[in-house]
């Protein structure tokens, strides 16, 4: 039998699974995110919570999980050869990089990614797993098994062409100076 308390917490979780099976993908449905191109990525700290530095005088100074991000976005084409980390500016509490990808001109057939059917070498698999190892190590630095570290998923925009993605690389390059009207500031 159920105590007042366990039901509640039993139809939480029910809302919360029947929440998540109809998530759907901010993703693109035909692009194939494993093909050669380069993309804007933006990924914000849960609760837009300043945990990766602050700015202090249009300049940003990082945390210690602040270095924990930066060396996992600068390792990622250790772990993704095919992904190259171009400009990326990690602030206060969000990250904004462009990734390029080399491109898997040998794999025959599309690689769609669907939501709960990961692409191996896809920039959401990539993002999955820069999110997944900033957060093991911000737990183990912390102590805090469990603990969030991101918001649920990230924005990503397709570049172009040259002159956006030199927009965008200025953009990421300006972010401290502006970072008092960002959006993400709190």
């Amino acid at each position: 039998m159920f105590d007042c308390a366990s039901f509640t917490q039993l139809l939480y979780y029910m809302h919360d699974f029947k929440r998540n099976l109809n998530r759907k993908s901010l993703r693109l449905p035909n692009c194939d995110y494993t093909q050669t191109g380069a993309f804007f990525i933006t990924m914000i700290t849960k609760n837009r919570e300043c945990l990766f530095g602050s700015v202090f005088q249009s300049e940003i100074r990082l945390s210690p999980l602040g270095n924990i991000v930066n060396d996992v976005w600068q390792s990622i084409p250790l772990h993704f050869p095919q992904a190259t980390v171009n400009h990326f500016v990690i602030m206060p509490n969000h990250i904004h990089g462009i990734i390029s990808m080399a491109g898997a001109r040998h794999m025959p057939q599309q690689n769609f990614e669907q939501f709960g059917k990961p692409v191996s070498g896809s920039i959401p698999t990539i993002i999955r797993s820069f999110k997944s190892e900033v957060t093991r190590r911000f737990n183990i630095l912390r102590n805090s098994p469990g603990g969030k570290v991101w918001q649920r998923n990230f924005y990503e925009r397709v570049i172009r062409d040259e002159e956006e993605f030199q927009k965008l690389s200025d953009y990421i390059l300006a972010n401290p100076l502006n970072w008092h009207e960002d959006q993400h500031f709190r």
